[in-house]
Order: structure tokens, then C-alpha cells, then sequence
């Protein structure tokens, strides 16, 4: 069993991994390589403030985990809601 202390090295690894994979998103999207909407854009901060929660947990930092799960629970509807706008595309031009 691999320990998750607050303060151990995969807490700590888990909390960089997810910065890192919402500035990515964050970076891309402000230089035009990626647009809010796109599924890439949106998987980036899903991941990212999915792991940051799991950090926020961790630490028992409430209001961070708050707003952790708010911005993953965003981020993965409209992920939903953009494979739901392409199936119903989809089903559109076979008909």
C-alpha cells in the first residue's frame, strides 16, 4: 500500500502534476493553440483540478477542495456535453 501522507512525496507529486496540467491547458488556450470548448482543453483541467482535489483532501484544505470539485465537475460536463452535441450531430446528418 503506497501511503498518501499530507506531507509525502506522492501527495506533493499528485499536487504538481495537476498545476502543471491545468497551466498547460491555461497556456495553450491563451495562445491560441487550444479553445475552451475542445475536448483536450477540457480533459487538461478535469485531470488537473481533479488531482488538486484529491490534494486539497489530503492537506484539509476545505475551500480549496470546494473549489477543485466545482472547476473538475465543470470541466467534465461539458466534456459530456460536448460528446452529446456530436452524437446528436451525428444522428442529424445519417438521417
Amino acid at each position: 500500500m503506497i501511503p498518501l501522507s499530507p506531507d509525502g512525496w506522492l501527495s506533493e507529486s499528485i499536487a504538481y502534476i495537476g498545476m502543471m496540467s491545468i497551466l498547460l491547458a491555461f497556456l495553450l488556450e491563451t495562445r491560441n493553440v487550444l479553445h475552451s470548448k475542445q475536448p483536450l482543453y477540457l480533459f487538461l483541467m478535469a485531470f488537473g483540478s481533479g488531482l488538486l482535489g484529491v490534494r486539497a483532501f489530503l492537506i484539509d484544505e476545505w475551500a480549496f477542495l470546494v473549489l477543485e470539485v466545482v472547476w473538475c465537475a465543470a470541466a467534465v460536463l461539458a466534456l459530456f456535453s460536448l460528446t452529446k452535441s456530436a452524437d446528436g450531430a451525428e444522428d442529424e446528418a445519417s438521417s
